[in-house]
């Protein structure tokens, strides 16, 4: 990882056009990935730039928990994981000789060569060009099914509605005021 891709909170805070005490919140609540450097908190530039782009959709947002459970098999054994990813992009090649899909095969191999960091950075960012890359994966057949479902339900049941009932009169008021 380069150093300026890790930002202080305070300069966190000014590409998010609020405080740093807003930052700060948000990185204890859960909402803006962090790690800390002695003392310090640092955010990578790429979770700042995700936070301010629009929300994901449903369909990138599960694919993006599948790929986290995946980056948790490549901490496992690093070697096999990648070894099966570039098998996937050697047979993924094969069968698309030509035409626009090499572009997203060049840049997973170019993510690839950079090493386990660049590729749990890729798997587990929710910045645009992960994004992007995580549509056309090679990390297919790293879950078991057992797994992938596992995830799934995972990802199903946090995205629940959990509303809490209203009283009716509340309601009845609501509809009034409308």
């Amino acid at each position: 990882m380069r150093p300026r891709e890790l930002l202080t909170t305070g300069e966190a805070a000014v590409l998010l056009r609020s405080s740093r005490a807003r930052v700060v919140d948000l990185c204890l609540r859960g909402l803006l990935p962090y790690v800390t450097v002695g003392q310090q908190r640092r955010i990578r530039r790429h979770d700042v730039e995700a936070f301010i782009r629009p929300r994901m959709t449903r369909e990138q947002l599960e694919t993006l928990w599948l790929h986290r459970a995946v980056a948790g098999r490549m901490v496992q054994d690093p070697r096999a994981v990648l070894a099966a990813a570039e098998i996937n992009l050697r047979r993924l090649r094969w069968m698309h000789p030509d035409g626009r899909d090499w572009e997203w095969l060049d840049r997973w191999d170019a993510v690839l060569d950079e090493g386990v960091e660049a590729v749990l950075e890729t798997l587990t960012s929710p910045a645009a060009y992960a994004v992007d890359l995580r549509e056309a994966s090679p990390f297919a057949g790293i879950l078991s099914e057992r797994e992938r479902a596992t995830v799934l339900a995972a990802f199903a049941e946090s995205r629940q509605d959990h509303a809490r009932p209203m009283r009716r009169e509340r309601f009845e008021r609501m509809l009034r005021s409308v």
